[in-house]
């Protein structure tokens, strides 16, 4: 079942003050990886297999909602740049009225929910409602989908260091720490910044790196439809916009990004799917 959240039907006056059943609800705070359900943890498989109720964001794909158990109803509670339907408040007391009912309930989140997911907050508000929860990490979309476009993330000839930095601050701006990020033989890993990437490139360049320096964007990261646009940071910008790719997009600055031709094996190599038995 597929369902919108109403909260006002969920929580009833006189409920959600932890009674009989609040004890045994718990909320596990699952990564689903960076999207090829193939790259989830053997836990999470097991989780959405039991959950009662799952809530899960737009990053999470169909591939993923696939191993989720019959019996599990689905709450989609996702956000996309300037459609926040669901606002976080919402979503953090929706979790804990789930929980005091006595339910088992998956927060699915699209990679891991420490990096950029907000999980942090939910937990808070957990915790101070005084409901159980776990936390069952993902592969984050920084490690998964550079993995899958053959650029690693750390060399020993060109990149002692990675970071990570969203290119979407919680007050919609984009003014980052431009001198820290514009330093040579690191990494500098960019989530949710395809619709600042035009000043993301122009203020690197400006901060030291150069217009030559090298950057990539890659577009539905570990899918089939995988799609990797590299250039400069003079170049990429016009490289993207004329390739069409749309979010989720993760730009990837440094010298790693000259290492994609060399070992590139995601758009070639056949899939070998093991034969495992199913979770029970």
């Amino acid at each position: 079942m597929n369902s919108f959240v109403d909260l006002a039907a969920m929580m009833q006056p006189g409920e959600g003050d932890g009674g009989r059943d609040g004890a045994r609800g718990i909320v596990h705070l699952v990564g689903a990886g960076p999207g090829d359900p193939e790259l989830l943890t053997l836990r999470a498989a097991r989780l959405l297999e039991r959950a009662d109720v799952v809530v899960y964001d737009h990053l999470v794909g169909a591939g993923v909602l696939a191993l989720v158990g019959a019996q599990a109803e689905r709450v989609y509670v996702g956000k996309q740049r300037a459609d926040h339907r669901v606002p976080q408040p919402q979503i953090n007391t929706l979790l804990v009225a789930l929980a005091r009912e006595g339910r088992t309930v998956v927060r699915l989140k699209g990679g891991d929910p420490f990096v950029f997911g907000r999980g942090g907050e939910e937990l808070q508000a957990l915790a101070a409602a005084g409901v159980r929860f776990e936390v069952v990490p993902g592969i984050t979309a920084a490690c998964g989908v550079t993995a899958y476009a053959g650029i690693p993330l750390t060399h020993r000839d060109c990149a002692q260091s990675c970071t990570f930095v969203t290119g979407h601050l919680k007050d919609g701006s984009c003014n980052l720490d431009w001198p820290a990020l514009a330093r040579p033989r690191q990494t500098v890993v960019i989530y949710m910044g395809l619709a600042g990437l035009p000043t993301i490139c122009a203020q690197l360049a400006a901060h030291g790196l150069g217009a030559d320096w090298p950057a990539a964007v890659i577009g539905s990261g570990t899918l089939a439809q995988q799609r990797v646009v590299a250039g400069t940071l003079g170049t990429l910008p016009a490289l993207v916009a004329d390739a069409a790719l749309t979010a989720p997009c993760l730009t990837i600055v440094g010298e790693v990004v000259r290492l994609r031709d060399e070992l590139a094996w995601f758009a070639s190599a056949p899939r070998v799917h093991a034969e495992v038995a199913p979770l029970r």
